[in-house]
């Protein structure tokens, strides 16, 4: 195995949650979170508004692997929350201020674009060195997910 293959799997992997508005992130989420093998999982939730509230609807044992961005739309005004975000919940696990994580999920607003947030992921030096995109999972609404994707330009985007 090579030094850069090494390098790639040491990095801690990301995976965004995306989807629009009600098509199931949160419960996704949940579900997620309540298998043991991902309860060594940091998450990053994005919210939209003055008053969060996907935050209150995630169930976890502790706040310690959980933050939540307030400050608007991940995909253009908070990158540069992202990015210190990230970094400084990469420091607490160094110094073992938070408990341990071996994986991060990112849920973004229902109404992002993902693509700045992926195109940080993947460029900035400092999260690229520590980081790496695992994946990108989208969440359509069953019942109403044609009618948003013909309505709603982001949701296509996420799609």
């Amino acid at each position: 195995m090579s030094d850069t293959q090494n390098a790639a799997e040491q990095r801690i992997p990301v995976t965004v949650l995306t989807g629009f508005l009600g098509s199931g992130k949160t419960t996704l989420l949940n579900k997620l979170l309540q298998r043991p093998e991902l309860s060594d999982t940091a998450v990053i939730i994005n919210e939209f508004g003055e008053i969060g509230l996907d935050h209150l609807l995630v169930e976890k044992s502790n706040d310690e692997g959980m933050v939540t961005l307030n400050s608007g739309c991940l995909c253009c005004t908070v990158r540069g929350d992202l990015v210190r975000t990230m970094s400084e919940l990469f420091l607490k696990r160094s110094k073992g201020e938070v408990t341990p994580f071996k994986r991060m999920v990112v849920e973004t607003t229902g109404l992002a674009d993902p693509a700045p947030i992926l195109h940080t992921l993947m460029t900035d030096p400092l999260l690229a060195s520590r980081y790496r995109l695992d994946g990108v999972v989208t969440t359509v609404d069953g019942v109403n997910g044609a009618s948003t994707l013909d309505n709603h330009e982001e949701a296509v985007k996420q799609a």
